[in-house]
């Protein structure tokens, strides 16, 4: 399987240029079983990553567009009633696919922003008293803008605490972005991607993540950091036993991408800013804006050995 990762993500490197360490952790992400946030401003190519991953990976693919008019029912299905069968038919929503994209996720209303909670936490969703499973495998990709934007809603911690990881692009290097300006733009490189696995080899992978050694040392690291943002003044609240299992996953599938059969400390400390700096705030930071300098506290103030 070494060479089917490496291609899928030299793939999507191709397309998302100068972005290697962010593809990673988005694939990782994926091979976890986790859900993905990506923050960042418009046109840094959040939609892009998305498609280009959803592509790569050969998965069935919707794109819902969060705006303050957007309703439940828009996202998980209505049931509309037949003349002809005398009956009510349920006809799905966009969520019924294998990768969402719910793209600027923060521009919606707290209720239509509510509907992806049992989806990204069991697979599954339930209108007019019926539960419907959702696809297997089931990804949910949200994008944001920046809070600071006008006409945005702050996502609730227990829908954060939903996303295994969150992830910021930034700005390309100049590099990266001359290559972009001479050569064809990114949706030229994203009408060329080919699926580099199958739902079969993604299944396959998916299931070795688990199978990947994790040491009592490693658990006991982890535990470390964890227990800090329990037990220190600093951050308003504490990391979740969610947040701790999904840091274990996402090591895990980090020492896969590393062609590794076992997780070492860096594998932790490569994965931990993006699974827990959207789980955290500071005490003196009302705005919850701190969670990124709280993962480097936590990597500083806590040894590995």
């Amino acid at each position: 399987m070494r060479d089917v990762l490496n291609g899928a993500l030299h793939a999507v490197d191709q397309v998302l240029l100068g972005k290697q360490h962010a593809v990673r952790l988005a694939v990782a992400c994926i091979l976890a079983r986790g859900h993905l946030l990506i923050e960042d401003l418009p046109g840094m190519g959040k939609t892009t990553l998305s498609q280009a991953l959803a592509r790569v990976m050969g998965l069935s693919y919707q794109r819902i567009q969060f705006t303050s008019d957007l309703l439940p029912g828009d996202i998980l299905g209505t049931s509309v009633f037949d003349r002809n069968s005398a009956e009510f038919v349920f006809h799905p929503g966009p969520i019924f696919a294998e990768l969402i994209l719910a793209d600027e996720i923060n521009r919606a209303t707290p209720k239509s922003q509510s509907a992806l909670l049992e989806a990204m936490e069991e697979g599954q969703v339930t209108v007019d008293g019926a539960t419907r499973p959702l696809p297997d495998p089931f990804f949910v990709i949200a994008t944001q803008n920046p809070v600071s934007q006008s006409g945005t809603f702050a996502l609730p911690e227990s829908q954060l605490d939903r996303f295994l990881m969150r992830l910021s692009l930034g700005y390309p290097s100049m590099a990266a972005e001359k290559a972009l300006l001479l050569r064809e733009g990114r949706r030229a490189r994203l009408d060329n991607i080919e699926p580099a696995l199958t739902r079969d080899q993604l299944h396959r992978l998916q299931q070795a993540v688990p199978e990947i050694t994790a040491s009592e040392p490693i658990i006991d690291y982890i535990l470390r950091l964890v227990n800090r943002t329990r037990e220190s003044q600093v951050c308003a609240w504490g990391l979740s036993p969610r947040a701790s299992l999904g840091l274990l996953a996402a090591a895990r599938a980090w020492a896969m991408l590393e062609h590794r059969g076992y997780v070492i400390p860096e594998d932790v400390q490569a994965v931990l800013p993006a699974v827990v700096s959207h789980r955290l705030r500071a005490s003196e930071d009302p705005a919850g804006h701190g969670g990124g300098g709280l993962a480097q506290w936590l990597l500083n103030g806590v040894s590995a050995v």
